[in-house]
């Protein structure tokens, strides 16, 4: 290899290095690799990375597509469509292996016909509110998430771009040298062929991919973050939520309107035409202005607040001078000087004087079972607020309180636009998957539609595209890009080659060596580079061999997807990395076996459906 080479696999081997130490955050460490490369092209006449190749990953479409996606994502989870499709979709299974099967099964299925992106994409934000009702760890479910996500794209040929790619160069090989391939046993392929073959492949492993998961989950998964965790040394309040008469949850148990089993959450009584219910079971069904008590953590009190047909108990919240959608939750701790203290809330005409009404109280050690009106209030009281977005800076030094802070994710559901919200995705699946627009474009114009909608504003829009993610993943473009231009990747390829010829390796030996190759490079390069860089090596192994190229070429497409080891591998990966809590090393606990099992199987089955030769 060339000295440029050689640069380059050390600057990538150094960025896996630091990444490997959990020290340093993936987006740092991929800047810096990519800072490398360029410095190399300056020191090295030009032969590494130039700025415009560097650069050029974050103009990629992939980039582009994942910011409005994320953007469309917050219109859905702004107007509570998310939770309306988490319900309906995903349930509210007992274990972790159930709940890994209903994600990871209708991911693999849309990934096959849709662009994974998009689908991982519009998931995360749904898969983290679910598995926070769930009690589940999200690093139990993000990693088979992405990896479900993979899979699936492996069953059809529009299932991923590399599978394009290659189906493409295929065919165009076998029109340009008919008589050849002809002589090998391959024949020009019908539409039906040319769409369904790598499902021969794509089936079998994505079935013994999502099974490999669910029974190895316990042991190769980490468990981080759980939710469970966040009742540990929480502030609990005691907040009274009346159900409105048009509520959809009307008429319906407590279990069924999903109130038994929040987490940090617990529904201490019922208060129905003046009667206490004390003991409240599950399949106590809700009626119009009943008064329901809760005592718990604040995060699920926000989470309570976004449940269609439930708002507080108190008649200060229609008074507030600000649109719903303007409305924050507050946390304010009440100063010993301050005017409120030995007032009940009632009297100390708190509405009024600040435009917020109070919700509950917290008293450090102490649970305040009493209606909200007849609390007497006391210095150091944190008080939970619903009130304007500009009560932070208004009352920030204000001697009335030690301490105000707004509560984060805790502006309301706007559940009238739902609907709208649900029709703008409807509208973005029908564009990628039925017409021939433009992803970027369809993207684009759904995000706008969101926007444009009200389903989401325009802050709440640019607070949701996640700028770790596209830098990293921009970066990893920039890195794949380097390792192709400087002769690298073809180099190591020639190599192994050249090893497994010398060893006299039989056709599933060479078959293997093909596998490890595409995968390999699935690692460092985008899929798609490796799907380009090893096809011309794999059609020339086959025909060097003698041998039909259908069980090479399919091979490959499996391989070059098979992006599971390393989470810079697929940008589906990086896109779950951070949500997830995971390490370097997670990745490579579950990924290795899981990419050994699919090449075994793909080692296997293809000579089986694919003869290496006519008369076999």
């Amino acid at each position: 290899m060339s000295v440029e080479a050689w640069y380059t696999v050390g600057t990538i081997a150094l960025v896996i290095s630091i990444l490997a130490t959990n020290k340093v955050g993936v987006d740092v460490a991929m800047v810096g690799g990519l800072t490398m490369l360029m410095l190399g092209d300056v020191f090295l006449d030009g032969s590494v990375l130039s700025v415009n190749n560097a650069i050029g990953g974050f103009a990629n479409r992939v980039v582009m597509l994942i910011g409005a996606l994320l953007v469309v994502a917050a219109g859905l989870q702004e107007t509570g469509g998310m939770q309306m499709i988490a319900t309906r979709l995903l349930g509210r299974p007992s274990s972790h292996p159930i709940a890994q099967l209903r994600l990871m099964i209708p991911v693999a299925a849309m990934s096959a016909f849709m662009n994974n992106t998009p689908i991982v994409a519009m998931y995360l934000p749904i898969v983290h509110d679910w598995a926070k009702k769930l009690r589940m760890s999200p690093s139990k479910l993000f990693i088979p998430l992405s990896f479900a996500s993979i899979l699936g794209g492996k069953i059809t040929y529009i299932g991923t771009a590399s599978n394009l790619v290659l189906i493409g160069l295929f065919t165009q090989d076998i029109a340009n040298r008919r008589e050849l391939f002809a002589s090998l046993g391959v024949e020009p392929l019908t539409a039906s062929q040319t769409f369904w073959n790598v499902a021969w492949l794509g089936i079998p492993t994505t079935i013994a991919g999502i099974v490999f998961i669910v029974l190895s989950s316990r042991w190769l998964l980490p468990e981080r973050r759980p939710a469970n965790e966040l009742t540990l040394d929480a502030r609990k309040y005691h907040v009274d939520m009346i159900v409105q008469p048009d509520a959809p949850i009307v008429g319906r148990t407590i279990e069924e309107a999903g109130l038994r089993h929040l987490p940090g959450l617990f529904l201490t009584q019922i208060e129905r035409e003046g009667r206490i219910r004390a003991a409240v079971g599950p399949d106590e069904r809700l009626k119009a202005n009943d008064v329901l008590s809760f005592a718990g953590i604040l995060e699920s009190v926000v989470d309570l607040r976004k449940i269609r047909g439930l708002v507080p108990a108190t008649d200060q919240i229609d008074k507030i001078t600000a649109e719903r959608n303007q409305r924050v939750l507050v946390e304010a701790v009440i100063a010993q000087r301050s005017p409120l203290v030995g007032k009940t809330v009632r009297e100390s005409r708190f509405r009024t004087m600040f435009n917020a009404a109070i919700v509950a109280v917290y008293r450090q050690g102490r649970q305040i079972n009493l209606k909200i009106g007849d609390i007497i209030l006391e210095t150091g009281d944190t008080l939970l607020l619903e009130t304007h977005d500009g009560f932070v800076s208004a009352y920030r030094n204000s001697d009335d309180f030690y301490l105000v802070s707004a509560v984060e994710g805790a502006r309301p559901i706007r559940h009238e636009r739902a609907w709208l919200a649900l029709a703008i995705l409807a509208l973005l699946i029908v564009l990628f998957t039925l017409t021939n627009v433009d992803q970027v474009i369809a993207a684009f114009g759904c995000a706008l539609l969101m926007v444009g909608t009200r389903c989401v504003t325009g802050t709440i829009a640019r607070n949701a595209i996640n700028f770790q993610i596209l830098i990293v993943i921009g970066c990893a473009l920039g890195i794949g890009t380097a390792l192709e231009q400087t002769g690298a990747a073809r180099a190591i390829a020639d190599g192994m080659l050249a090893a497994a010829h010398a060893l006299h390796l039989p056709p599933r030996g060479m078959l293997a060596i093909i596998f490890i190759l595409g995968a390999g490079f699935a690692q460092v390069i985008n899929i798609t580079g490796a799907a380009v860089l090893m096809y011309p090596i794999t059609i020339a192994t086959a025909i060097g061999l003698k041998m039909n190229p259908e069980p090479f070429v399919y091979t490959l497409m499996i391989a070059a997807g098979s992006s599971f080891i390393l989470p810079i591998a697929y940008q589906t990966n990086l896109m779950v990395y951070g949500p997830g809590g995971y390490r370097f090393t997670d990745f490579v606990r579950i990924g290795v076996p899981l990419t050994i099992i699919i090449g075994a199987l793909c080692v296997l089955i293809a000579p089986l459906v694919f003869p290496f030769t006519p008369a076999l």
